[in-house]
């Protein structure tokens, strides 16, 4: 059991952590949610021991061996795979010792304990680590000073899932991670045996792999039982819930504001209004739910161009006269929206840069009409944005001719309005600074949005903005991301970046996650190569979406069914237990007649009958629609 209590955390004197409480049972795999700047990571590293709380304590067996990654990447002459192995301190101190030459009686004790962790396998075992993480066998021997950062930061990715620590910490795992790279750490942290605390902002993997989801907000947590969307549900529970009580409360508050004002002068009532007075004082206010204004994505629309906006033939494209890519061929149209498949360094960022004007061609030709505007997003605009200007600098020195009015409103459709337009960007999280960057690309109504990572750096409410505003964008999206969601609810079209082509991906995600994980025999379609087609990929995919929808629809009917039928069951059981037991009776029941008693169980007994029938015609549904 690992519980943490009453922690206290403040900073900059401002309280991040306000008494959050909550305590985990063994084995569980806890996601660890709330908006940027709630408080996630000064949590994690709390109970990771490497930040001191100004009150509360942190609890778990003594015995626990605990795995945290820091946020300095490993660098030198080690390699990847040296790294990884070294990571489990036990083997590496055995094995030394072997070559130490102990006693007799020790190198015995020593051989049978490297069996006992399965050290001989370790080599193995550290190899497929690396491998999933995208690190072919070269790639696993070369130095560490040869990697960027992320690259390292995947190797300590590595190191900590290979020593497989009894408590398992991630904080964002996937942000350095490409979407083949996420989908293997999904599959690989399913089968963990131990605890696992992960800080992720993955729809797909929140919903995949925890099992239970601790929302921190206010400074206070939440524990709710099952993934995400068992959270989203529970949580519009509670909050529908708290707006109804908050709504009784403020009609009871009017009611003995009114009495209070009419009474309070006359003799007779002064008494009464003196009491109703110290009632009204008495009732402590509901706290209204959190919305967040700054929650704003919204695109702007160009004018419609005639297709096709882009037309590739025959292309190769790279750098110094090398291709990186050859034999492309590709269309995109104006309603477009295509997501790049493929490893890192398989050529989707050069490819990007292509359809762009970024990089022209070394063969072949790319047709584009003279009016074609195109906004390019990567995370390197994020880094460059000036930190001692504000949003509204940055936009005025790009709109240069148009109007304050016109400035400003292209900032709000991005939740910069008001004084968040003259922060300065230094002050300002990473999303807010993703946000900006999306509002400068798109300041003149692209007809092409291409974005590389959008999502790095935004919360899960967030990147549910983005995708609802790519649906409602006019034009064309090709996309890179990693984010398993987001292409799924917003791209059509998979194209995968491999082996120096781009060839269509005629199956879905789901057949592209076998494909990566070795699950199944999903192959990629070469359609622009001129291969007769079996249908309209595009057509398929849409049509594949909508039926993913719909199960998913029936699937949250046949849950929120049931949970109403149990609800109303154990009501019933309330009624009878009063009726027929006064003792045992709630005190909210122990006030009632048993004619009212009878009236309430007969009503909550219709609405069962109503509710189990409804509840049936929905897994009928879901039954039907999965054969």
């Amino acid at each position: 059991m690992l519980s943490f209590n009453a922690i206290t955390v403040r900073l900059g004197g401002r309280i991040i952590l306000d008494a959050a409480s909550a305590a985990i049972p063994p084995r569980r795999r806890v996601g660890l949610i709330g908006r940027n700047g709630a408080g996630k990571s000064t949590l994690m590293k709390v109970i990771a021991g490497t930040l001191e709380p100004d009150n509360g304590s942190v609890d778990m067996p003594k015995a626990t061996r605990m795995g945290y990654v820091a946020q300095e990447a490993p660098a030198g002459l080690g390699t990847p795979f040296e790294t990884v192995l070294a990571a489990d301190l036990e083997r590496a101190a055995l094995l030394a010792e072997e070559e130490a030459g102990p006693s007799h009686d020790r190198l015995a004790e020593i051989h049978d304990r490297l069996i006992a962790i399965d050290a001989y396998t370790a080599p193995a075992r550290a190899s497929r680590i690396l491998v999933g993480l995208g690190f072919d066998e070269a790639a696993q021997h070369r130095p560490l000073d040869s990697y960027s950062g992320g690259w390292r930061m995947r190797v300590a990715l590595a190191a900590l899932l290979f020593s497989q620590p009894d408590l398992l910490l991630l904080d964002e795992p996937s942000n350095h991670l490409d979407l083949e790279a996420t989908m293997w750490l999904e599959s690989f942290l399913k089968n963990y045996r131990g605890t696992i605390i992960i800080i992720s902002h993955e729809r797909d993997l929140l919903n995949n792999v925890v099992d239970m989801i601790c929302h921190v907000e206010g400074g206070k947590t939440t524990l709710y039982t099952g993934g995400y969307d068992d959270f989203e549900r529970l949580r519009a529970e509670r909050l529908a819930q708290m707006a109804s009580a908050r709504e009784a409360q403020a009609a009871q508050r009017a009611k003995l504001t009114d009495y209070i004002a009419r009474n309070s002068a006359r003799a007779s009532t002064a008494k009464q209004a003196q009491a109703r007075a110290k009632a009204l004082a008495k009732l402590q206010p509901i706290a209204e739910a959190v919305t967040d204004p700054t929650l704003v994505f919204d695109f702007p629309s160009p004018q419609p161009l005639k297709p096709p906006l882009v037309q590739v033939d025959d292309v190769a494209v790279g750098y110094d006269g090398r291709a990186v890519l050859e034999k492309l061929v590709l269309r995109l149209d104006p309603d477009e929206r295509l997501a790049l498949l493929g490893r890192n360094g398989n050529g989707k960022t050069t490819l990007a840069r292509l359809l762009c004007g970024q990089l022209k061609p070394l063969e072949g030709e790319i047709h584009a009409p003279s009016k074609l505007r195109v906004g390019y997003f990567t995370q390197y605009q994020v880094e460059e944005l000036d930190a001692d200007d504000t949003p509204l600098a940055h936009m005025s020195r790009l709109m240069t001719g148009k109007t304050p009015a016109a400035v400003r409103a292209q900032l709000g459709r991005f939740g910069f309005s008001g004084a968040m337009a003259e922060q300065k960007v230094g002050r300002m999280s990473g999303g807010e600074k993703a946000r900006l960057a999306l509002a400068l690309i798109t300041r003149d109504a692209p007809h092409l949005l291409i974005l590389d990572e959008p999502t790095n750096h935004l919360d899960v409410d967030t990147r549910e903005a983005l995708v609802q505003a790519l649906n409602d964008y006019h034009g064309a999206v090709v996309m890179v991301s990693h984010d398993r969601h987001m292409v799924e609810a917003s791209a059509d079209r998979l194209l995968l970046v491999d082996g120096g082509r781009a060839v269509d991906f005629a199956g879905s995600l789901d057949d592209y996650t076998d494909l990566i994980l070795g699950r199944g025999d999903a192959k990629p379609e070469n359609r622009g190569g001129g291969q007769k087609q079996k249908g309209n990929p595009r057509e398929e995919r849409k049509a594949a979406a909508a039926a993913r929808e719909a199960a998913a629809g029936l699937r949250r009917a046949v849950q929120q069914g049931e949970a109403e039928v149990q609800t109303l069951a154990a009501r019933l059981s309330e009624l009878d237990r009063a009726l027929f037991d006064p003792k045992a009776a709630t005190a909210a029941d122990a006030k009632l007649s048993a004619g009212e008693l009878m009236r309430q169980r007969g009503e909550v007994e219709k609405s069962r009958e109503a509710a189990e029938l409804r509840w049936l015609e929905a897994v009928e549904a879901l039954e039907k629609a999965a054969q």
